[in-house]
């Protein structure tokens, strides 16, 4: 990470937000603009929440489905303490392996109505490595939800652009009715990040 990269970061407008605020990363906002944009969480709805760390996907998913709904956080490292949590449920696994899918099934008492992923490989510096990873855990959230995502669910991924990135949509649209590419108002604008909207699972 450079100096001037840290330097920018620090100014971001949302980095100052969630700072200020009580969400833990400027990610969280992503989620807001997507979310308001168009209805992906609803009160009472199951989400997964792939690659979760350090939370800030899951806070905003919480305060979306109420009481009666359930979040579930999958990461390798651990997320931040979230309060209200009654009905949050930390997995500390790598989503990407079939044992960890297996306790995702066992915590859910029934399918999952929405699976986000917002999750990020390490990055190398190398661009076609990087978009490679990165469209290697968007293919893992896609094969996930055919296991766990109820019909008619909802996918939210983040992938980086690229010559692949195409392919990764031809594989989501076998799977759902309508495929939407976006990237909110928080998303810096030199990122080559961008989010993939997947509506009505066929299943």
């Amino acid at each position: 990470m450079s100096k001037k990269w840290d330097k920018e970061h620090k100014q971001d407008e949302y980095y100052k937000k969630a700072k200020k605020g009580s969400y833990y990363s400027r990610a969280s906002y992503k989620l807001l603009q997507l979310n308001k944009k168009f209805r992906i969480i609803k009160t009472g709805d199951y989400v997964v929440d792939l690659g979760a760390a350090p939370g800030g996907w899951s806070q905003v998913a919480l305060e979306k489905v109420g009481e009666y709904g359930l979040v579930v956080a999958v990461d390798l490292q651990r997320i931040k303490p979230i309060e209200n949590e009654g009905n949050f449920v930390e997995i500390r696994g790598d989503f990407t392996e079939e044992e960890t899918v297996k306790r995702i099934e066992k915590v859910l008492s029934k399918k999952a109505d929405v699976i986000l992923s917002d999750a990020s490989p390490q990055l190398s510096g190398i661009k076609n490595l990087d978009q490679l990873r990165s469209l290697e855990l968007g293919e893992n959230a896609l094969m996930i939800s055919q296991s766990i995502l109820k019909p008619n669910g909802i996918v939210v991924m983040k992938a980086f652009q690229g010559e692949e990135f195409e392919n990764l949509l031809k594989e989501i649209k076998e799977d759902f009715k309508t495929v939407k590419t976006t990237k909110p108002p928080s998303s810096r604008k030199k990122s080559v990040e961008m989010y993939v909207l997947a509506r009505g699972f066929i299943g």
